[in-house]
């Protein structure tokens, strides 16, 4: 049976500042609480990042999967999981078709999933790349103001200039809370 899916960015949306590297990423605290509400209500919980820094050899693809154990591990101490996690670990001049906001990694996850695209969701803090990649999927896109996001939506907003957010939210949990609003899910 189909599932309703929502894809997650991680730094600036699920925790850090936006731009550093994974190797210093900390969840916030209410992104725990979300991806714990999505894993209860029978919502894939996908998370979904572009780490350009593997491919400038700032850092290496073991660093990423070690830290990537680590936040599972995290995630599994307060009774929740991601249902897969895809990264990009490609740069701009790489050329690859999974860098945010092209389709790559949601085509890796319908492959692996049985996801209800109808019931999709991109929640995340860079326009340019989060929103529009809502658009390339035809899915819902949730703007957080945390990590760039308020950057995103005032300064940098010519950027994504022709995609609009379908719902803008302080954080991930405020997204989150919506997303089971619009699916009609009673919390």
């Amino acid at each position: 049976m189909k599932k309703p899916v929502v894809f997650l960015d991680f730094q600036g949306t699920l925790g850090g500042e936006g731009l550093e590297d994974i190797t210093s990423f900390e969840f916030f605290p209410f992104a725990l609480e979300a991806i714990q509400l999505l894993n209860k209500n029978n919502i894939l919980a996908i998370g979904i990042t572009n780490q350009s820094h593997i491919s400038k050899g700032l850092i290496t693809m073991e660093e990423y999967d070690t830290k990537l154990q680590l936040l599972k591990d995290k995630l599994a101490i307060h009774n929740s999981f991601f249902d897969s996690v895809y990264c990009c670990p490609h740069d701009n001049k790489d050329h690859c078709n999974c860098r945010k906001p092209l389709t790559g990694m949601i085509e890796k996850a319908k492959e692996e999933h049985d996801l209800d695209m109808q019931k999709a969701y991109v929640v995340g803090d860079m326009g340019m790349s989060d929103m529009v990649l809502a658009k390339n999927i035809n899915a819902k896109g949730i703007l957080v103001l945390t990590g760039v996001g308020r950057g995103s939506l005032n300064e940098h907003r010519s950027s994504w200039q022709d995609v609009n957010a379908d719902y803008i939210a302080e954080n991930v949990l405020e997204a989150v809370r919506w997303i089971l609003n619009d699916l009609k899910i009673n919390l």
